[in-house]
């Protein structure tokens, strides 16, 4: 009897977050990506939910790149018994040392602030783990470069791996898997052709299985140059003496905020005003981005002047004087999608004055904060308190690090041969659904849209191909039929 081989969708089916999938031998697991879900609270209790599968029979983990959304959940899977190597390149590897760390605190200051103000329903609330769970997962990385096939470290043997460029932020790859004879690729999160900041994502090889993000699958960005609209929103708000709140993700976001005011300030199209960066982690992110030069389009020069540009804040005293002193002023700051973070703190103290200006520049996923804002919402609970946001709110789908519905088509063209299955993922319900009808009218190859923990076969039973079947996990039967166009 030959070799069966599964792939399990354990998050990131159904939501953009959670990314997670398993890939079962039968004497070899392996897990791409292990995220946290972020955004609807349903969402966000999958998290304190026990893994669909007991860590300690993981052999190996590969990520994709550095987001939480992507690695935001292996401090627990570590803590709860993973004992295996996690594998990623060497700029995933550092931006995490920033990441995790960094989250696993500010779980941990929630949960004391949940404690003390009881605004919990548990008498004693816990993190979901510690930035101590945090460093013990960092010890368990193994860095490899673009390109290299590696299969040490990924269980018994019957399973090699590779990473490929994929743009989006520094380190991001597309993970290429080997196992009885078939390939799976992994897209991660796609980066854009177009990006002012980072490389482009590699073309797609060959491959008979295709695991692809849909995060903009029902749309396509702006043809409108970013750099247009943040001139127009920061040179009008400062000159009514406003200050314009720039909520981004603190590795990527910032770099690209930075390098767009850098430009706009050289050409003399925004005011002279001050600007702030107030992200420790974004400040440290851009050592990292320097030492990775041939991941990216910015010479060292133009770093130096994107970081000359700014004020870099990283006490917590300065970031507190932030919000007395007022405007004009430009202030970039985490999260960026309102989730956490020193923006908090900005928003509650500059978003009742409506001279001032709040301007998404990213994906807000459904039920965070910044969600509610793009969505017309002008009440924010924060830390306790309902802020009322009469500030303007702007939001740039330009300024986004994803690949649109286009450009997806597009990287899938250049496959040499379709790929015998696609899943899309990563996506809300409409985004995936309808980049999966694009798939198949425009392409002709099989698209569908994965439940969360379906499963399939994709080697055994003859030829190979990613076929369906019913199966039982965790008391819930699931059987995955084929959708129509």
């Amino acid at each position: 009897m030959g070799m069966s081989v599964t792939l399990s969708f354990l998050g990131a089916a159904d939501t953009v977050t959670g990314s997670r999938y398993l890939i079962d031998s039968g004497r070899t697991r392996i897990l791409v990506d292990c995220g946290l879900f972020q955004g609807y609270k349903v969402l966000r209790e999958r998290n304190r939910m026990p893994f669909p599968v007991p860590p300690a029979s993981i052999d190996a983990v590969v990520v994709t790149h550095a987001h939480l959304d992507h690695t935001g959940y292996l401090p627990a899977l570590v803590r709860d018994g993973f004992r295996g190597t996690i594998h990623s390149t060497e700029g995933t590897a550092r931006l995490s040392g920033l990441i995790l760390p960094d989250s696993g605190r500010l779980l941990e200051e929630q949960a004391a602030y949940a404690a003390r103000s009881r605004s919990s329903r548990h008498a004693d609330p816990r993190p979901l783990y510690t930035e101590r769970d945090a460093r013990n997962a960092l010890d368990r990385f193994q860095t490899h470069p673009f390109d290299e096939s590696f299969g040490t470290g990924l269980g018994a043997g019957d399973i090699t791996a590779s990473l490929i460029p994929a743009g989006h932020i520094l380190g991001a790859a597309q993970v290429r898997i080997e196992v009885g004879g078939v390939s799976i690729h992994f897209t991660g999160d796609l980066g854009r052709p177009d990006d002012p900041l980072m490389l482009p994502p590699r073309p797609l090889g060959q491959t008979d299985v295709l695991v692809s993000e849909s995060t903009y699958g029902d749309r396509t960005h702006s043809g409108e140059d970013p750099s247009d609209a943040l001139a127009e929103i920061v040179t009008r708000v400062c000159r009514r003496g406003g200050v314009v709140l720039l909520p981004a993700f603190a590795i990527g976001r910032a770099e690209s905020l930075l390098l767009h005011l850098s430009r706009l300030r050289t050409s003399k199209r925004i005011p002279d005003v001050p600007v702030f960066l107030n992200s420790p982690m974004a400040v440290n992110g851009a050592d990292i981005y320097a030492r990775f030069p041939e991941e990216h389009r910015v010479s060292a020069e133009e770093f130096r002047r994107m970081y000359g540009l700014a004020t870099l804040v990283r006490s917590v005293e300065d970031s507190k004087a932030l919000n007395l002193r007022g405007g004009p002023a430009i202030i970039i700051s985490a999260s960026g999608m309102v989730e956490g973070g020193r923006i908090l703190h900005h928003i509650a103290a500059y978003g009742p004055d409506p001279r001032n200006a709040i301007v998404l520049t990213g994906f807000q996923a459904g039920g965070t904060r910044g969600d509610a804002l793009r969505r017309g919402v002008r009440t924010l609970r924060i830390y306790g308190r309902d802020i009322p946001v009469l500030a303007e709110v702007r939001s740039l789908d330009t300024m986004s690090a994803h690949a649109d519905a286009d450009q997806i088509i597009d990287w899938m063209r250049t496959a040499p041969i379709p790929p015998r299955q696609v899943f899309l993922t990563h996506g809300e319900p409409a985004a995936a659904d309808t980049l999966r009808a694009r798939i198949r009218h425009e392409l002709g190859w099989n698209a569908r849209v994965p439940r969360v923990e379906e499963e399939f076969v994709v080697v055994g039973g003859g030829d190979g191909d990613a076929r369906e079947r019913g199966h039982e996990r965790r008391g819930r039967e699931v059987w995955a039929q084929e959708a129509p166009a």
